[in-house]
């Protein structure tokens, strides 16, 4: 009796868990983008600040929310432009304020303007339309560092990024609400060129040599994209999380689960390295369709196949190059520049393999007290199965669809 009660507990903490992870994101898979905020320094001492919003942010549900395209915009009178802008200005006002030196935080006033999000002039059908907001001013010699922070009351991440003299900052932090940003040192990225004794202009020190710290940067910038990729995973990335779940429920025995885990792995690794490289290129609207389809196809076949068989790597392996591409997406929208790219690409990668482990982890705990393997499959892997294929299912009609 004591042990059938335990059973039926596992059973209901197992299947709770997932629906509580399915039910507040039942249409939601991927995030919106995160704020990027990139600041430019020159050495004759201008500075100026540019963030861009997408106007999805200002939807309740932005990924129910299509892009704005230039036939959309065009359509846009007078009022609902500036309404789009005020709500722009409020969105980060609630999230940003800036700080030179030993100035106090403010909130920079941003000139906006409506640009394509590719090449700024909107003119080709299907430019995707962006609100970039400008702030400008010439720094005085005093002030020697800059900074900016997330407000708790921010809706998304800040991504600080910096141009320094033309040639982007290796450095690159995610803020989440609360968090500050490292302190840029003006003067030494961006050194006075020094005149010799005889009268001669020597050459400025390069930017990225004047920096002994610039390799504790590129480890911070790994270290903000390993959090990244974990919560791309966990709890962002449902879609993913239920397709680790989905290569768990077929076998609990370590070396089926370790070969699929390693194969999924290797295979995302490689699309999300290529298209990182900008090496390949698949657009999102045929991504993310295949991705749902796998999540239902790996389920079915969960239901359908009682035990694990050697062809399911090959299947694990196929459906990893194309969770690689989704995983790019995400990353893409940081805009990472050459000298940050490896070490974010690589913090990324490892931030989604602990998410993938936290998953399983959690799953091994959940049914642990389920020895048997026909009640494991009976009470566990069809009910859950069942679950899967269901959002798998729904999410590709949507993704094609709708």
């Amino acid at each position: 009796m004591f042990l059938f009660r335990s059973v039926v507990l596992a059973m209901k903490i197992f299947s709770t868990s997932i629906i509580c992870l399915l039910c507040p994101l039942f249409c939601w898979a991927h995030p919106i983008p995160d704020l990027p905020v990139i600041g430019s320094f020159e050495r004759n001492g201008s500075a100026s600040i540019t963030i861009e919003v997408d106007p999805r942010c200002f939807a309740e549900d932005p990924e129910e929310v299509p892009f704005l395209e230039k036939e959309a915009f065009a359509k846009l009178n007078s009022e609902e432009k500036k309404a789009l802008t005020d709500q722009a200005r409020n969105l980060i006002q609630k999230a940003l304020r800036v700080r030179f030196g030993s100035e106090e935080w403010f909130f920079p006033e941003f000139r906006f303007e409506f640009l394509a999000k590719e090449h700024e002039t909107i003119i080709l059908d299907g430019d995707i339309v962006v609100l970039r907001g400008n702030y400008q001013r010439t720094l005085p010699s005093h002030l020697k560092t800059y900074q900016i922070k997330a407000l708790e009351s921010a809706d998304y991440d800040l991504i600080f990024t910096n141009i320094v003299d033309g040639k982007p900052f290796k450095r690159v932090n995610v803020l989440w609400p609360g968090e500050e940003s490292f302190a840029l040192d003006l003067p030494s990225v961006l050194p006075e060129s020094e005149t010799s004794s005889d009268g001669t202009e020597g050459n400025a020190t390069s930017i990225q040599d004047s920096l002994p710290e610039q390799s504790n940067g590129l480890s911070s910038t790994f270290i903000d994209f390993l959090r990244q990729g974990f919560v791309h995973v966990v709890p962002l990335g449902v879609d993913h999380i239920l397709f680790v779940i989905g290569l768990f429920l077929l076998s609990r025995k370590w070396k089926p689960l370790l070969y699929q885990v390693s194969v999924f792995t290797l295979a995302h690794t490689i699309t999300l390295a290529l298209a990182t490289m900008g090496m390949v290129s698949v657009p999102g609207n045929v991504v993310e369709p295949i991705i749902a389809a796998s999540i239902a196809f790996v389920a079915l076949e969960n239901i359908f196949v009682a035990k694990y068989k050697p062809y399911r790597l090959a299947v694990v392996f196929v459906f990893g190059l194309i969770h690689g591409l989704g995983f790019a997406g995400a990353l893409s929208e940081f805009n990472l520049n050459p000298g940050s790219l490896f070490a974010g690409l690589l913090g990324f990668n490892l931030g989604v393999e602990f998410g993938q482990l936290a998953v399983i982890g959690l799953a091994l705990i959940l049914t642990i007290g389920i020895k048997n393997p026909t009640n494991y499959r009976k009470i566990v892997v069809i009910p859950g199965s069942v679950l899967i294929a269901l959002m798998g299912a729904y999410w590709t009609i949507e993704r094609i669809f709708f």
